[in-house]
């Protein structure tokens, strides 16, 4: 029985089958060969995308600085 996060890789006869990827290179090779399956952002994809990250965090930013200073303006009017 094998659990649910480890692979079986016995074959028939109980011996442990050889991966392609711990060959010399193999790992190189399968990391070159995945990297050709990803689907890469068009240039104006990945500057929208870009100025929208920026303007959220900013945005995210800002929104927790002034929550901080309103609190911290009514814990200095309530403790003075």
């Amino acid at each position: 029985m094998t659990s649910p996060i480890s692979e079986d890789t016995t074959t028939s006869d109980g011996s442990k089958a050889a991966a392609d990827s711990t060959k010399s290179g193999g790992f190189l090779a399968d990391t070159v060969d995945e990297l050709k399956l990803v689907v890469w952002p068009s240039r104006q994809q990945l500057f929208s995308e870009s100025i929208a990250v920026i303007l959220m965090v900013s945005l995210s930013a800002a929104t927790i600085a002034a929550v901080s200073r309103f609190f911290g303006w009514a814990s200095s009017q309530m403790f003075r």
